[in-house]
């Protein structure tokens, strides 16, 4: 069992001891520490206290969810829970409700053990690194106290997703007309979570008629490995040839990942995601872009031709935006599919990223493989080594630091190692108990000689550190 308490908030397998697995005792303590943090540090409107709740399929969730929302109620938060959500739709609903704070359960793309919250603050954007670090002090010093009988919460359910798709439709950079007469046959794979009746629904809001679904009974039952990759859709592949699709889209279980599958089965790359949403929106809007350091060197590329300027930040959700704001950022993310509209709102929305994405494509007129061929041409390696309980990582990045110091080096999150052959990026995960190696390259088996190289210094440092 696996348990995970870091300043993003708690995540882990479910069942076991408490403190080893996520258990109801360790929810209904983190949700209390959140929930005393959020009273205390959030703006209120006046009136009672609320806080929005939404959660994806996976099979834990409505356990997970019961124990969350009668425990704000026992602090006197009134709940108004999205049920079934997309985190976009979720991070959209906190301030649209305005509610004092919001819990997403959910662990992403993590396999269907896992469970998570994600906590947002009143703008419906992930609490800060200082401000995790106040929920985990109350947390561990059962910092909080529960309301009498005559102030406990009121319940609430509210689907917010058609708000979502609305706020989506009156976007200016949103070419409904154009994605209608476009025709698009589209197939989807949803991994059987919440991206089931999401995705549909806006491609139906954009006229999108043809639409092939596998996967997409939201039941929880992940039909793969619901990370968005490669290797975990074969079947979404198969199904793009088999229709004679003009492309697939597949999305994680809370979806914030955006993958797409071009006409001939081939991946357009989850890294190219975000390029390419970025080149439709930096032509229509002139400005920076951001995104993390371990994303592709082709969106820098793509910002630099349109006249804008380009910033890397730590990996984190909270850090790109945090960038964002403080350069003006009109479109940001995250490598992993993850795209951040801030005219719609800062959080990766996979939603509004296919409207713009589907947009861009309708204006060019071209089929995915050549959409994709416009843009510079990186291979990228993403692999892991699992940690085992006391590995030093930092020692490990230090000596690593050292062996590499005649390379352009960042230490902000972990170690990024710019070679002339490509870059090469070690961080321990926040989510799960792993280091993760990222390199890009001109080609994928250049990426993978050159993530394999790190892999092997780190292995033999694992037993010394």
């Amino acid at each position: 069992m696996t348990l995970i308490k870091s300043i993003s908030g708690i995540r882990g397998t479910i069942g076991g001891r408490p403190g080893d697995g996520l258990t109801p005792p360790d929810i209904v303590r983190f949700t209390a520490a959140f929930g005393t943090w959020a009273l205390h540090n959030s703006p209120s409107p006046g009136g009672k206290p609320c806080m929005v709740v939404g959660r994806d399929a996976r099979t834990s969730g409505q356990m997970v969810d019961a124990l969350v929302c009668s425990t704000l109620m026992g602090l006197g938060i009134d709940v108004i829970n999205a049920g079934l959500a997309t985190t976009p739709t979720v991070e959209m609903a906190v301030p649209e409700s305005s509610a004092i704070a919001g819990i997403i359960i959910t662990a992403s793309h993590n396999p269907g053990q896992w469970n998570a919250l994600k906590l947002l603050n009143h703008l419906g954007e992930f609490i800060s690194g200082p401000q995790g670090e106040e929920v985990l002090v109350l947390a561990e010093q059962t910092m909080y106290e529960f309301a009498p009988a005559d102030k406990l919460g009121s319940y609430q359910n509210k689907d917010f997703l058609p708000f979502h798709i609305k706020k989506i439709l009156e976007l200016p950079e949103v070419d409904r007309k154009a994605i209608g007469d476009a025709g698009f046959r589209v197939a989807l794979d949803a991994v059987n979570s919440v991206g089931g009746f999401a995705v549909p629904a806006i491609l139906e809001a954009l006229g999108v008629k043809h639409i092939y679904k596998i996967n997409c009974n939201p039941d929880g039952l992940f039909a793969h490995n619901p990370e968005p990759l490669p290797a975990h859709l074969t079947d979404l592949s198969r199904e793009v040839t088999r229709r004679g699709a003009d492309l697939g889209i597949a999305v994680d279980p809370d979806v914030d990942r955006l993958a797409f599958m071009s006409e001939d089965g081939s991946f357009f790359g989850e890294e190219y995601t975000l390029v390419a949403v970025a080149d439709y929106i930096l032509t229509h809007k002139p400005g920076n872009a951001v995104s993390n350091m371990s994303s592709s060197r082709a969106l820098r590329l793509v910002t630099e031709k349109h006249g804008g300027r380009y910033l890397a930040t730590a990996v984190g959700e909270v850090n790109v935006v945090r960038g964002m704001k403080s350069t003006g950022a009109v479109i940001g993310g995250e490598g992993n599919g993850g795209v951040i509209f801030p005219g719609l709102h800062f959080g990766r929305d996979s939603l509004v990223g296919i409207a713009l994405f589907l947009s861009h494509l309708a204006h060019q007129k071209l089929k995915l493989t050549e959409l994709r061929a416009l843009y510079p041409s990186f291979e990228m390696s993403k692999k892991k080594i699992d940690l085992l309980p006391g590995t030093n990582v930092e020692r490990i990045i230090e000596v690593l630091a050292g062996r590499n110091a005649n390379y352009p080096l960042q230490t902000e999150d972990g170690l990024k190692i710019d070679r002339p052959d490509g870059w090469v990026h070690l961080r321990r995960s926040n989510t799960e108990p792993i280091i993760r190696i990222i390199a890009e390259a001109e080609t994928k088996t250049a990426a993978d000689q050159l993530a394999d190289s790190y892999i092997k210094d780190i292995l033999e440092l694992v037993n010394n550190c």
